[in-house]
């Protein structure tokens, strides 16, 4: 089931805050469409919304109908800053869109539908590349997860949540794949239960092991010896190691430390944000109260009663025992270990 498709000029989305209940998908055709679909969470992800931006900022450039280069160029740098905005944390969103106006502006054509044709061909190159770049993390990353390994993982870094296969869940296909007899333990991940919801949902697909536990069960999980090793992914990855993602991680990586087991992170070279020395210049993107208070629209909690919703944390780089790119294994010391992939 695709995550999204481009079909005459469209961009498909699958809703993901209908699943598992219902699968629907949305028919984007305009960009706002899009910047709707990334900032609600109907597709979401950092690699996925980063894919889905660059179909919407072509999108965006087809409605405009431009005369000629400089309109066009304009009208695209527009509509990058609309997509931009939707969503801070996740760098895999600029990173798309910033590449599609590099190729725009680097391109000597004038013709503006020679023009969009480039863009049209550079989002399907980011799509198709991040479904290969996904492949091979699977494949660098199984080879650290021993046979019947018993996983854990948070929030839903699956097929959903990229262009395909996945990040943390591609490294557990690929493993299931090589015949290990892994199994799963998915957190539910509060609030927005993307772990109860859209995880456990593709690996049943899959036919691979999984049991759903509250995210409070994980140490008393660790404890027990129930855990052998947890895998996750990534929104943003800053110089130093440290990581940004779904919030909770930090509390797992803690845990896992001190349970003695190997914590992993799972994330695409685009999620690598060289620019930022540590995690503490990352922005983590802070979403409604009524996230916390309500439940598919039920309230939860008192009438007026305060909430925070920080969406993401940030993991320490000194906690994280390897990160699996699409480039291979790196350990620590980070700072040279990731800087030395853009050079492999």
């Amino acid at each position: 089931m695709d995550t999204m498709r481009w079909e005459n000029g469209t961009l498909v989305l699958l809703d993901q805050t209908k699943l598992p209940g219902m699968v629907e998908y949305i028919h984007c055709r305009d960009h706002e469409t899009v910047a709707e679909a990334i900032r609600s969470l109907r597709v979401r992800g950092a690699p996925a919304i980063g894919a889905a931006a660059a179909y919407g900022l072509v999108l965006g450039v087809l409605a405009a109908g431009a005369k000629n280069r400089e309109e066009l160029l304009a009208r695209a740098r527009e509509v990058a800053n609309v997509l931009a905005s939707t969503r801070p944390t996740a760098v895999n969103l600029a990173w798309a869109l910033n590449r599609l106006l590099a190729r725009l502006e680097a391109s000597p054509a004038s013709d503006p539908q020679e023009l969009t044709e480039l863009l049209i061909n550079e989002a399907h190159a980011i799509y198709r590349e991040d479904r290969e770049a996904n492949k091979r993390i699977g494949q660098f990353g199984q080879e650290l997860v021993p046979y019947g390994a018993r996983i854990l993982t948070h929030c839903n870094a699956g097929a959903l949540a990229t262009a395909g296969y996945g990040t943390a869940l591609g490294v557990i296909r690929a493993a299931h794949e090589a015949g290990k007899r892994v199994s799963v333990y998915a957190g539910e991940t509060r609030p927005l239960l993307q772990g109860a919801r859209l995880t456990t949902w593709e690996l049943i697909q899959d036919n691979i092991p999984v049991t759903l536990v509250t995210d409070n069960m994980a140490a008393y999980l660790m404890g027990r010896g129930m855990v052998d090793l947890v895998v996750v992914g990534a929104d943003r990855i800053a110089a130093n190691g440290d990581v940004a993602n779904k919030i909770g991680t930090y509390g797992l990586a803690v845990l896992a430390k001190e349970h003695g087991l190997p914590f992993y992170v799972a994330a695409p070279l685009s999620t690598i944000d060289l620019s930022l020395a540590s995690g503490k210049d990352i922005p983590i993107e802070e979403r409604k109260s009524e996230e916390v208070t309500h439940l598919a629209g039920v309230p939860v909690a008192p009438p007026g009663v305060k909430a925070w919703n920080p969406a993401f944390d940030v993991t320490p780089a000194r906690l994280v025992t390897a990160i699996i790119t699409d480039r291979g294994v790196v350990r620590p010391p980070y700072r040279e270990s990731l800087a030395g992939l853009y050079g492999s």
